[in-house]
């Protein structure tokens, strides 16, 4: 299990750190109108791009059930349709660019300033739609088959290139958001390219038979779990994105600090999610070999070691909090103001751990639709929660995400015995 977590943790830490690394060095300009736009714009492409997060999670999961089901033929197939699936959508995203950025930003409530700067790095970075999907169906492929340190190496690659080319641009030749953007680009591009090269060497060639590229049964199969993990994973983002635009109605200042402390929640879900890729992995191949016990071992380990984790996080958050916080602004006020909402941020990992272990779970086995209906489920509970909490103003929004964090592992924990039992029943 390690051997997969290990490596997952850290290239699934390394992703959300194009927007981190545009923040930081934005933040480090000293203009909070600016910080505010390329927070709120990173928060969008962040939400954006993993919509289609479903091109990483069932190319985990039907990779190692291919595995388990000893059909390793399959494999160059399942990396070719889902390259076509995101060269597809990345270039709808880019046809529709401009409404897309009138609609998203407009909801968003942010000033004038902070909308301007945060359309100029959206139009720039919308083009890097195809490669980061591309990037994600190359993830997902090695996780599937235990290549954790291939995924690892690609994702650690595609961030080096982002931070010298973000530094490059922004702090040295002054390009300012815009630098930022197209360093997101180029570094995309660099990724999928790598990505390319690794599966060709591990393939020898990725020509794939056009019937057996095409096969009707595999193709609505993979179309019906991407459909549910979509619409699971809309429910989630429509949740954050109500999260951040609530925050901009609150100030500049206010959205800028929780766009800081998002960063906080976005590396404490992905270093956590590490474990989840395991659990996608060893519960997708046990599910491909009809191996109840593998698979409930895998969940025991999950979640034993998920929590641990989880308190390891909150700890360094708790000790170095403030120190991160002074890192990613040079803004006073914007400092002050997410300090006093760190707390939240502490406890963020201790709540969402059962939902990222289960996930993983959920994923693997391809119980795709309980897991939308559960997290449909969960959204009306961080609804509820902020309704009955929202004279406390951001506080209360921060505990309605708290809350949203323990419905969503709480239900799929009640949810997960029955559908053991029926997967395996024969």
């Amino acid at each position: 299990m390690f051997a997969i977590a290990g490596p997952a943790m850290v290239a699934n830490l390394t992703t959300p750190l194009i927007g981190i690394v545009s923040t930081t060095a934005i933040g480090r300009l000293g203009d909070a109108t600016l910080l505010g736009g390329v927070a709120m714009a990173s928060v969008l492409f962040d939400c954006m791009f993993w919509l289609f997060a479903f091109l990483r999670m069932s190319t985990v999961a039907f990779t190692a059930q291919s595995l388990g089901a000893g059909e390793a033929s399959e494999l160059r197939a399942i990396l070719v349709r889902g390259f076509i699936v995101a060269a597809l959508i990345g270039t709808g995203l880019i046809v529709l660019q401009i409404p897309l950025a009138t609609l998203m930003l407009g909801a968003m409530g942010g000033s004038e300033g902070v909308t301007r700067a945060a359309k100029t790095y959206f139009t720039i970075r919308i083009w890097s739609a195809p490669l980061a999907l591309g990037n994600y169906v190359v993830l997902g492929w090695l996780i599937g088959q235990a290549r954790a340190k291939l995924a690892l190496g690609t994702q650690i690659a595609i961030n080096l290139i982002n931070m010298a080319a973000t530094m490059l641009l922004v702090l040295v030749f002054d390009f300012g958001i815009a630098g930022a953007a197209i360093a997101a680009v180029i570094a995309e591009a660099a990724g999928l390219l790598l990505g390319v090269v690794i599966a060709r060497r591990l393939q020898g060639t990725l020509t794939v038979p056009r019937a057996t590229l095409f096969d009707r049964a595999k193709l609505m199969r993979m179309l019906a779990v991407n459909r549910d993990i979509m619409i699971r994973t809309a429910s989630l983002i429509t949740a954050f994105l109500f999260f951040t635009a609530q925050g901009a109605r609150a100030g500049d200042m206010t959205l800028a600090a929780n766009a800081v402390l998002n960063n906080f929640l976005l590396i404490s879900a992905f270093f956590l999610d590490g474990l989840a890729n395991a659990a996608e992995q060893l519960c997708g191949r046990a599910y491909g070999a009809r191996n109840r016990n593998a698979f409930a071992g895998a969940v025991r380990l999950v979640l034993i070691w998920g929590f641990a984790f989880a308190v390891a996080v909150a700890a360094v958050f708790a000790l170095f909090g403030t120190s991160f916080i002074d890192i990613m602004t040079a803004s006073t006020e914007v400092r002050r103001i997410a300090r006093d909402y760190l707390p939240f941020v502490v406890f963020a990992p201790l709540l969402g751990v059962f939902a990222f272990a289960y996930d993983g779970v959920y994923i693997g086995a391809t119980w795709a639709r309980d897991m939308r209906n559960l997290m449909v489920l969960s959204l009306l509970v961080f609804l509820a929660a902020w309704f009955a909490l929202r004279s406390f103003g951001n506080a209360g929004l921060w505990g309605a995400l708290l809350a949203h964090y323990a419905a969503r592992g709480g239900l799929e924990a009640l949810r997960y015995p029955v559908l053991l039992r029926k997967s395996f029943a024969t």
